[in-house]
């Protein structure tokens, strides 16, 4: 394998730096006759922490479908993905050298017809365990609960399964070294998960500043996904004339979105970005979401490093680039910090030590 050498500023410090990447590891150390391939700001690899590889809007995409999806994402930066739930069963991705490293939540689980078609498990309360000890085994580590959805009896979001059926099920993920994160809208969910010991909240459009307090003091993370929340006018002219008391709440729960997240952010939640591409949202655009968190009040450096270098140390991974780690970066042709809207045009990728886009 050529040795390569990538000279600039290296975030988060901003070192200038020559970087040499040698056997797909990173190196400071001056390597002769190295190939000079890329100036510009570099970036550890992008995470994307909520995506859906494999899914599309009838369920399980193929593999691909689930290729071309990787690829997108891939091509846009984000090197390390958390598959927030999927349809296909991605496992084969794991052994491919020029695909995205994955961390799967397996299958989502929801209850019985509340939850998208052909997308996830649908059980009763007295099954949810077993199927969490299921996903806990054939993911990477996390498990992916469907929290809340609109109840045909009450025509508004309403908790899928019953608190305790919820508590139980995070026991045994956590009992088989998993953990727990679920999709959240509303606000009745929240405190059966939170008060449970969930590890992760996705989307929080409910979240209130007593609920916000407990996550920050249990370490429970947030993944706002702001531009799918951004589409909740369109869930609601969609939903109006059948479920009017649900469009009218996800309404309101879309204008408190901001004075939400910045609220958990003032707390001390830790936000990391998921761009939550899969079914009818595109892939390839984490550099979307950041520009959104940033568009919130979250500054430029906080709204990077929830798809960089602070969201890689959350899910376990080196958060920088350090003598000897994996070579997964992104280089830029500018200053990132300066206008995160640079993060849509990579100079270069790398991946496993290569040059991939």
């Amino acid at each position: 394998m050529a040795v390569l050498k990538f000279s600039g500023p290296v975030l988060p410090d901003g070192e200038a730096r020559d970087l040499y990447v040698v056997d797909g590891h990173v190196t400071y150390e001056p390597q002769a006759g190295a190939e000079s391939v890329g100036d510009g700001w570099i970036v550890p690899g992008l995470v994307d922490a909520h995506c859906h590889i494999g899914l599309n809007d009838d369920g399980d995409a193929g593999a691909a479908e689930a290729e071309t999806q990787a690829i997108a994402d891939r091509d846009a930066g984000a090197l390390l993905i958390r598959d927030c739930g999927s349809a296909h069963d991605t496992s084969w991705i794991h052994e491919r050298d020029d695909l995205p490293r994955l961390i799967r939540c397996g299958r989502h689980i929801a209850r019985t017809r509340r939850y998208i078609r052909n997308y996830a498990h649908e059980v009763e309360p007295d099954e949810l365990t077993a199927y969490v000890e299921q996903e806990a085994k054939r993911g990477d580590g996390w498990v992916k609960l469907v929290g809340d959805w609109i109840s045909r009896d009450t025509g508004d979001l309403e908790p899928s399964f019953p608190a305790d059926a919820f508590t139980a099920a995070i026991q045994t993920a956590h009992a088989l070294g998993a953990k727990v994160t679920a999709h959240c809208f509303g606000e009745g969910v929240l405190p059966g998960l939170i008060e449970a010991g969930i590890d992760c909240i996705e989307h929080g459009t409910g979240l209130s500043p007593d609920l916000v307090e407990a996550m920050a003091a249990r370490h429970v993370a947030l993944v706002p996904t702001v531009m799918q929340i951004d589409k909740f006018p369109q869930y609601a002219d969609a939903g109006r004339e059948k479920f009017p008391t649900y469009a009218g709440h996800i309404t309101d729960l879309h204008a408190r979105q901001r004075d939400t997240i910045m609220a958990a952010h003032e707390a001390g939640v830790p936000l990391y970005a998921g761009s939550d591409g899969g079914g009818v949202t595109a892939h390839g655009n984490i550099a979307g979401e950041v520009v959104a968190m940033a568009g919130l009040g979250l500054s430029a450096e906080y709204a990077l490093g929830a798809a960089s270098w602070r969201a890689r140390e959350w899910l376990g991974r080196p958060a920088g680039l350090a003598e000897g780690t994996p070579a997964d970066f992104v280089v830029y042709p500018t200053d990132p910090l300066a206008d995160l809207s640079v993060l849509h045009t990579p100079s270069r990728v790398v991946l496993r030590g290569k040059v991939v886009a």
